[in-house]
């Protein structure tokens, strides 16, 4: 089994965890997060080159919103009760951003891989 086969392989399973996690966002962080680090990684290895840093972009901000909602959760939340103000919920605004992003660049690849497999 080569590279570029386990790449393949990753990114089936990075695109099945985002997809899965997209169910419930909030609570699918968990699948999420690695499932865009997967993507990132096995595009790195199979993707196209003008898109390789968009990937690694997408999963970075996903990653840093992500462990910002760990953080906040760890300090028990935001309003109601808790210390915390709800300013700073804008603190894990990366996360639904590179989740976004993540899911735009995946589009655009299948249409320009579309597009090159047709010519």
């Amino acid at each position: 089994m080569n590279l570029d086969s386990i790449a393949r392989i990753a990114n089936i399973i990075g695109i099945a965890f985002v997809i899965i996690g997209a169910i419930d966002p909030m609570e699918g962080a968990f699948i999420i997060a690695p499932g865009s680090v997967l993507i990132a990684l096995a595009k790195w290895q199979i993707g196209l080159p003008t898109l390789r840093k968009q990937y690694i972009l997408a999963a970075s901000l996903t990653m840093l919103g992500f462990c910002a909602l760990m953080a906040l959760s760890s300090m028990g939340g935001l309003g109601g009760s808790s210390s915390l103000s709800a300013w700073w919920g804008l603190t894990i605004l990366p996360y639904p951003a590179g989740w976004l992003y993540l899911i735009t660049i995946l589009i655009i690849d299948r249409i320009k891989s579309r597009k090159s497999e047709n010519k």
